[in-house]
């Protein structure tokens, strides 16, 4: 158990728990601004000026790439039954640009750190209208974004200097947006009351803890089983947060997203008698909305079906998977959520972060740099000039 919103199975191993409580207490002691952005206490960057003139917008479009992005997608994909606008995401560079036909004025929200991003800058520049109202959030410095900024008259942003983009989420890059969808930007902010639960520290230690034990054991590939379609953007910005992160000196996680139940049927004979180098998530989220079968439909030899919805078969595979999975002895930890809101998400938020933190410490790798990738961009814009 994480908190009353989250049923936690950690992974179940005998060896020797590694102990972490002072690597912990140091990091969470530290001056971290991404901690800070963490807590309720931190003061997000824009105004409420800026955000209640964008909150009248009712079309969005929000460009961005990795941690700019994936963090606000995460929340719009989780949380989209309390959402009633249209958000629309560019993450990508993709040859079928589509833009909107609509003549209705809309907001354009264009997220870049550095103000230099590639993709970013190429996606905006077709995107952008004469009559939109643009919000740029970018880093106080002279990038292609803020002189675009200063040339279409648009809202600017400060990207918080010392946070960095897929750590961002709840900072202004991911908050912003969030209220924008009329979402409580508040209700995210969880670190204050989870550091205090020696249930969840107790839970995230012993997490780390057992992950190091699996590495050590040569198992480098973590699976994410997920049962939520919803929440497949979260594991696509966890993917970032751990492969950027840890992917260094010959090191790393290779974090994997699974579809369930869609990849019983092509995935799961190799994960339950492949080669062992896994190990497993299992992530399920109890949804009240029910989606009854026809009873009037079914078959005798299938009278077990009569009045179950399709939440109730999705929790008897993933108990059925975790069963199989612990009498073949493969490790896995398993997350099951009764409440879907953003207090919940923002409680998955943290737990990610300071794991991803913790076990860079344990790993002695530096969790916040990612020097491979600069490499790649330089590169490209060679072959541009």
């Amino acid at each position: 158990m994480l908190t009353n919103s989250i049923k936690f199975e950690n992974f179940f191993q005998k060896k020797k728990i590694i102990k972490l409580d002072k690597e912990l207490k140091k990091i969470l002691d530290g001056n971290s601004e991404i901690l800070n952005s963490l807590k309720f206490t931190y003061k997000n960057s824009y105004s409420k000026k800026i955000l209640s003139k964008a909150k009248k917008f009712k079309q969005i479009s929000i460009v961005g790439m990795g941690g700019s992005i994936l963090g606000t997608e995460a929340i719009h994909s989780f949380l989209k039954h309390k959402i009633k606008k249209k958000i629309t995401f560019y993450d990508n560079l993709k040859k079928d640009f589509v833009l909107s036909k609509s003549n209705k004025k809309k907001l354009n929200l264009v997220i870049s750190k550095s103000g230099n991003t590639l993709e970013t800058i190429s996606n905006a520049n077709i995107l952008i209208k004469k009559d939109d109202e643009n919000i740029f959030i970018t880093e106080n410095r002279n990038s292609y974004l803020m002189k675009l900024a200063k040339k279409l008259k648009a809202e600017v942003v400060y990207h918080n200097d010392y946070i960095g983009g897929r750590y961002s989420v709840l900072s202004e890059v991911g908050m912003l947006p969030a209220e924008l969808m009329g979402l409580k930007q508040n209700k995210f902010k969880r670190l204050n009351d989870l550091i205090k639960n020696k249930r969840f520290i107790n839970s995230l230690i012993l997490n780390v803890s057992n992950t190091i034990n699996l590495i050590k054991q040569k198992k480098f590939n973590s699976i994410i089983l997920n049962y939520d379609e919803s929440s497949t953007n979260l594991f696509n910005w966890y993917q970032q947060l751990i492969a950027e992160s840890l992917g260094k000196n010959n090191k790393g996680i290779l974090p994997i997203i699974s579809l369930l139940p869609k990849d019983n049927h092509s995935l799961m004979q190799l994960y339950l008698d492949g080669f062992k180098n896994n190990f497993f998530t299992f992530f399920f989220v109890r949804d009240n909305i029910k989606k009854n079968i026809i009873n009037s439909n079914i078959i005798d030899t299938h009278s077990y079906l009569r009045g179950k919805s399709l939440n109730d078969i999705l929790e008897a595979q993933f108990n059925a998977t975790k069963k199989v999975f612990i009498k073949k002895k493969i490790p896995f930890r398993s997350f099951y959520l009764r409440k879907k809101n953003e207090e919940t998400l923002g409680e998955l938020f943290t737990f990610f972060i300071l794991e991803t933190i913790l076990l860079g410490k344990a790993m002695k790798i530096n969790p916040y740099n990612q020097p491979a990738v600069e490499l790649i961009k330089k590169e490209t814009k060679k072959n541009l000039i």
